[in-house]
């Protein structure tokens, strides 16, 4: 079946900004729910509709959705409060979130929903961050629409804020004080995560399945930090921290004002290695893109300025 009418729920973030350019190139028609019109001013060059909503609110959801024929969800945390089996941030985007809009799309008649979830999601697993995720998925499972979750390892791309925060600490420090550095991902483009929606969007046969997304290679954070300081030629020495030390670490950061570095959830996410369970499905229709064809281009094309008023504009997200 066709869809033509999408609407996009965190559209106006990181992976959201590349999927909106994605629909639009491919001919769809283009909503987009934010709090603020000012979110999503990197996008109003395109012929999409930015509607000012609060989606945690039944009516105003309801009201977004309406007359769309697919809705996409991309809304996501990596922060939260510790609480078991998860902080309040985490329930409220990825458990609350979903199960509202599944509830909004079956109210108004849209039968489509895509979910994107993460590598690791499981609702008994060893993070706050993967058991909401986990939970998330139930809540769209549950539904009766044609849905289909999507698995991603971390995403890279120009935006990033996992290369890039890399690239960034070396310039700046000698020294990084590394948890967890053996933890492994497979991280998959920006840009290949919006061309498999793109390419399952209208595709029968991806109702009720669940897709993991993927790069090339398999990596250790520790090769990870070192290939961004190779990229950019400056080698911060790495310090291997123990377990006991990584977690007074990523409590310190916690306690600090901002967007922490790390926190003892990240690592609690890191104890399962972040890479897929079987090859990329075929209809997804990926030649996935590897870090070393992409990231060189917008780690090192950028002046260290720039750099630093990116990353401090993502901090103070």
């Amino acid at each position: 079946m066709r869809h033509k009418a999408i609407a996009i729920i965190g559209g106006s973030g990181f992976i959201g900004s590349h999927l909106v350019n994605a629909l639009v190139e491919v001919g769809k028609d283009v909503r987009i729910a934010t709090r603020r019109r000012y979110n999503a001013r990197h996008l109003t060059l395109l012929p999409i509709d930015v509607v000012e909503t609060d989606v945690f609110d039944p009516v105003q959801l309801a009201r977004f959705v309406e007359g769309t024929d697919c809705v996409i969800n991309l809304v996501g945390t990596l922060h939260g409060k510790r609480r078991t089996p998860y902080g309040p941030e985490f329930a409220r985007a990825h458990v609350e979130l979903p199960t509202k809009i599944a509830a909004a799309c079956e109210g108004k008649g849209v039968h489509r929903l895509i979910h994107l979830s993460a590598l690791g999601a499981d609702s008994n697993g060893p993070s706050m961050y993967a058991r909401s995720k986990g939970d998330g998925e139930k809540a769209v499972h549950a539904s009766n629409l044609a849905w289909t979750v999507f698995r991603p390892s971390v995403v890279f791309g120009p935006e990033d804020q996992f290369l890039n925060k890399f690239a960034f600490l070396q310039r700046i420090f000698p020294v990084i004080p590394l948890a967890m550095p053996d933890a492994k991902f497979q991280p998959v483009y920006v840009g290949d995560v919006a061309k498999a929606i793109v390419n399952v969007l209208d595709l029968d046969a991806a109702s009720g399945k669940t897709y993991e997304l993927g790069g090339p290679s398999v990596y250790s954070l520790e090769e990870l930090v070192k290939y961004c300081g190779d990229v950019i030629g400056r080698h911060a020495s790495i310090i291997r921290l123990p377990q006991m030390l990584a977690r007074m670490q990523a409590m310190t950061f916690e306690m600090a004002p901002g967007e922490p570095v790390i926190t003892r959830d990240n690592l609690d996410s890191m104890k399962v290695d972040n890479v897929l369970s079987r090859p990329l499905a075929p209809e997804l229709g990926l030649e996935p893109a590897s870090i070393e064809t992409i990231a060189p281009v917008y780690l090192s094309g950028a002046s260290a300025r720039s750099r630093f008023d990116a990353f401090r504009a993502s901090a103070g997200r």
